[in-house]
């Protein structure tokens, strides 16, 4: 991901590894503590290290660090990888209110933090495979 208003990556620009790692700490730590993301909690195993490490990793290459996901993963297959979760607006809503609290703590450029968050909104709002995504079973919208 390039960052519009600056030279290089949104990854080198917010901080690197470091900055990723403490975020995706501070979101699971609101999906443990926050009560309107107990559902989504609930969903996850209850050793949350293996899911943090994966999204650290997901994190660092999708915002155009290096490469740590895909050469063990593959391709993201995001939408294919979580179907067997029941992802409808209320789990989008939660899983963002918990990214949005952990941007604002983590990221001080505030440019940085509204883009992060507007692209991971559209990422979340396409996870949907419940009644009422605009998206047909090919993630193509109808």
């Amino acid at each position: 991901m390039q960052d519009a208003g600056h030279k290089g990556t949104i990854f080198e620009h917010i901080g690197g590894a470091e900055v990723i790692d403490r975020l995706v700490d501070l979101f699971y730590e609101r999906m443990d503590t926050l009560a309107e993301a107990k559902d989504i909690r609930a969903i996850h195993a209850a050793d949350l290290g293996p899911t943090k490490d994966v999204l650290k990793r997901y994190l660092c290459e999708w915002t155009g660090g290096p490469k740590l996901y895909s050469p063990e993963k593959g391709h993201p297959r995001l939408r294919q990888r979580h179907l067997h979760v029941a992802i409808g607006e209320a789990e989008r809503d939660a899983w963002l209110v918990c990214m949005r609290g952990a941007l604002e703590e983590v990221i001080s450029d505030a440019e940085a933090r509204a883009g992060l968050y507007e692209n991971m909104a559209k990422l979340a709002d396409w996870m949907r495979n419940q009644p009422g995504n605009p998206h047909d079973a090919r993630g193509q919208a109808t």
